[in-house]
């Protein structure tokens, strides 16, 4: 790898990255050109340009890159009186930015909901029986019928579904369906009849089989109670979890995402990964996270840094604190508000998690962990600060979602480093139910961007796809506007808590870069970087915020490759 030049001052990325919100956006034109030897040189013209950096946005309207694909300079039509040589490409006006890193998200399920059954958006239990009849006629020979993405709270009745309406439809063959959250799952009597489900089987610590007032099992099982059907699932083999990721990423790609962080791998996810990256199969980056610190841990020993050009780091732990709030799973300090009799469920003591993230940090790696309710956040703040001896860290320890936090914990974010890796839409998505559980007074601390923020503390943005839709300029448009794809509440959802433009597209960019500890390779293009960066067919920063969703992805570049082309796929359509 060359090493590479360029006259250009970097600033204190560490010092600046806490001090948001941005100023404002900046006019002038940052001339950034390279100083030494490199390879042929392409120049990116006649674009607006904008990238987000330690130091706020700055914009340029051309960009150099070399033949290693990385970034050369960023700068004004003089870059291309500097580079002569360079082969050229019209940008026709186009608006370029960074390629977008989705801080939190499946890649694996996204790509499997592309193979098995897609429930997302499905509006009454009624239509989800048709819809599992349907794809059980045209899938004679699966096995079981899997799916994921029903959502009770969106149906008229908003009650858990049950055994009966799956059985009504398929009774012949084991159903199992995951809740849009993964905190719940939904079997009909074939799939409990082989898990050996009776009216005697106990609720799993950190779990619940939801059940009648006669003391029945519905079918319907939260959190770690969902593991007593998912173990007797087959498990895909290895060209199944290839060929997923291939879908998922074909997909990730049209929508103008260069990287994720894939939240919880097995050990086979993670073989594919390096076979992929080592075959020049990934057309994105991958930050992986390890599912929990037994056998998968064990396997994987030390973390993977920059392998393959930097398209895949194993180098993170996933944890779990709590549930979801939608299956009132997330752990609370005080009962629901629509629940008075429950607290939701922490997957563990305070001293097993501490065994956990000391034990992943130990051994080198980030631990993330997944918090949703003001004590699953509070458990792993106290784990984190243990692990960090009160300090901050060189992991850049992150909390998953950080969805309800009590107010007095907000600024300990800041002060211990703890990277906020927050899903947008998660607040769209949520103001429907989000307060019924919560209440008006803790609901001040739940989806508090601007709060965490103004603490001092880092976000990184993502959407937790297949929760969500995994197309991040939904994200960006739910983080300026607080509304859903709707325009539904007018003014926004607690509006006060909204990102401006600048500090969304950062979220989305430098700071999820930074939040996998790569800010110097990725997420701003900055000389010496990654050439990621898509074109959009209008201006994020200039359109109506009602049309930031909107926005249409034509071009994906990752390493100065172009991995996607939307006049290219319509032509082969």
């Amino acid at each position: 790898m060359t090493a590479t030049r360029y006259c250009f001052d970097h600033l204190d990325q560490g010092t600046l990255l806490l001090n948001l919100p941005f100023k404002s956006l900046s006019c002038g034109l940052i001339l950034a050109v390279f100083c030494g030897p490199a390879g042929a040189a392409t120049a990116l013209h006649n674009i607006s340009g904008y990238t987000s950096s330690a130091g706020g946005v700055r914009e340029f309207s051309v960009l150099v890159f070399n033949d290693e694909g990385r970034i050369v300079a960023i700068g004004d039509e003089d870059l291309l009186a500097a580079n002569k040589d360079a082969s050229r490409i019209d940008g026709k006006g186009r608006t370029v930015l960074p390629g977008l890193i989705d801080a939190h998200a499946h890649v694996l399920s996204l790509g499997m909901l592309k193979i098995n059954l897609d429930l997302a958006g499905v509006p009454s239990v009624v239509d989800a029986a048709a819809s599992i009849s349907d794809f059980a006629e045209r899938n004679p020979h699966a096995r079981w019928i899997l799916g994921h993405g029903w959502n009770q709270v969106l149906w008229p009745v908003k009650k858990f579904p049950t055994a009966a309406h799956i059985d009504a439809v398929v009774n012949d063959r084991p159903v199992w369906l995951r809740r849009v959250d993964g905190h719940a799952g939904w079997a009909n009597s074939k799939a409990m009849q082989i898990a050996g489900i009776d009216d005697d089987t106990p609720d799993p610590v950190g779990g619940r089989i939801i059940r009648d007032d006669n003391g029945h099992a519905t079918g319907v099982f939260i959190d770690s109670a969902m593991g007593l059907i998912g173990r007797h699932v087959p498990t895909p083999d290895r060209m199944s979890y290839r060929e997923a990721l291939l879908r998922a990423q074909r997909a990730l790609v049209a929508e103008g995402i260069t990287g994720v962080h894939d939240a919880g791998n097995d050990l086979m996810n993670a073989e594919v990964y390096i076979s992929m990256a080592d075959n020049k199969e990934l057309d994105l980056r991958i930050y992986a996270m390890i599912s929990g610190t037994g056998e998968v841990l064990d396997a994987i020993a030390k973390p993977l840094h920059g392998f393959g050009n930097d398209r895949l780091e194993i180098a993170s732990v996933k944890l779990y604190a709590d549930g979801a709030l939608g299956s009132r799973g997330a752990a609370m300090i005080e009962p629901y508000s629509d629940d008075a009799e429950n607290r939701g469920l922490p997957f563990w003591t305070q001293r097993e998690l501490d065994a956990f993230v000391a034990r992943a940090n130990g051994m080198g790696f980030q631990v993330a962990i997944h918090a949703i309710g003001d004590l699953g956040n509070r458990m792993a703040l106290n784990a984190l600060e243990r692990a960090q001896k009160g300090k901050r860290s060189a992991y850049r320890n992150r909390i998953e979602h950080a969805q309800v936090i009590a107010l007095e914990d907000i600024p300990r974010f800041a002060e211990l480093g703890v990277i906020a890796s927050m899903q947008p839409t998660h607040a769209t998505s949520d103001k429907n139910m989000a307060e019924d559980r919560i209440g008006p007074q803790r609901i001040q601390g739940g989806y508090a961007w601007r709060r965490l923020l103004n603490a001092g503390a880092v976000i990184a943005s993502g959407s937790d796809f297949p929760v969500e839709r995994s197309n991040p300029f939904h994200g960006l448009y739910a983080a300026v506007t607080r509304q859903g794809r709707d325009g539904e509440p007018d003014g926004g959802w607690y509006p006060d808590q909204a990102l401006s433009r600048a500090e969304a597209l950062h979220s989305f960019t430098y700071a999820a870069a930074y939040a996998a500890r790569q800010e110097d390779r990725l997420g701003s293009l900055e000389p010496g970087k990654w050439a990621d960066f898509i074109l959009i067919d209008r201006n994020y920063f200039t359109v109506p915020a009602a049309e930031i969703d909107d926005i249409v992805v034509l071009q994906t570049w990752v390493g100065g490759e172009k991995v996607y082309d939307r006049d290219m796929e319509a032509n082969e359509q």
